[in-house]
């Protein structure tokens, strides 16, 4: 590095730096304060204050061990058949052609413009005539059909720039449809399919309203409306409250850091197909 470059990569970094600890201020303070009691929170929020209370945290996970395991289910299986649906719908869009193609795809995107509230009325009546009303079935439905038009949209584009030779030559020997999105789409398409499959899954487990009105039952609850009800209605425990966020974050924490070459290979991916 020349001595010229030198203050550029100083003020390079150092903006890095503070961007980076910028973002990780709230996550250190929520670690911070769910190791406290309300006095020591008082006394000081921002720094460590000895002794530190870990059964802070050993009751928050006896209290929300229940709610992940329903979360755990409902994000598994929802992102599981979103990504099964919408690779089906995307193969048909991209291979074949038939009357209304055009304005079926048109009136699919125009969906990822309409605010999922709008027909929350109507989702309401639809899913108690289903019987679906206070299930996880009926939640896992909803998270379903509400992610597949992105699913879609991403997986159109990129199924489309697969050469379609592949596609011929699997024709002459006979594969059928089925045969051909498992043996040539979902290999090509594994790192935009593990993108889709993160950032459906973070958008499922953080969905507060879906389980906030279709669940009524405390034990079919998800983590979200869970750790609102954490938050007493006269007294603040902020330890407890911070633990249990805590807890609730490990997960995706977990995911994104195993999953984070993954995730970067699948942008890079989406960016050239585009």
């Amino acid at each position: 590095m020349s001595e010229v470059n030198k203050p550029k990569e100083y003020i390079k970094h150092a903006i890095i730096l503070g961007v980076l600890s910028f973002s990780l201020l709230p996550f250190y303070i929520m670690l911070n304060i769910s190791l406290k009691t309300n006095d020591q929170f008082v006394q000081d929020p921002f720094w460590p204050t000895p002794p530190f209370h870990w059964e802070n945290w050993i009751y928050g996970w006896n209290l929300m061990a229940p709610y992940i395991a329903n979360s755990i289910f409902v994000s598994v299986i929802s992102v599981s058949l979103i990504l099964f649906f919408a690779m089906m719908a995307a193969y048909v869009f991209a291979r074949y052609s038939f009357p209304g193609k055009g304005f079926l795809w048109y009136a699919l995107l125009g969906l990822m413009f309409m605010p999922s509230v709008m027909n929350l009325v109507t989702v309401f009546s639809l899913i108690q005539s289903l019987g679906l009303l206070n299930t996880l079935m009926g939640v896992i439905t909803l998270m379903v059909v509400g992610g597949q038009v992105f699913c879609v949209f991403v997986l159109r584009n990129f199924i489309e720039e697969i050469p379609q030779d592949l596609f011929e030559a699997a024709e002459v020997d006979g594969a059928t449809p089925m045969q051909q999105i498992f043996n040539i789409v979902v290999p090509m398409s594994g790192s935009i399919l593990s993108t889709l499959a993160i950032l459906q899954f973070i958008g499922i487990w953080n969905n507060f309203i879906t389980p906030m009105i279709f669940i009524f039952d405390e034990y079919k609850q998800l983590l979200p409306v869970a750790l609102m009800r954490l938050d007493g209605e006269y007294v603040k425990e902020w330890g407890l409250l911070m633990a249990g966020f805590s807890i609730a974050a490990i997960p995706l924490v977990l995911i994104f850091l195993f999953s984070m070459r993954l995730f970067v290979k699948g942008l890079a991916a989406g960016a050239v197909k585009g």
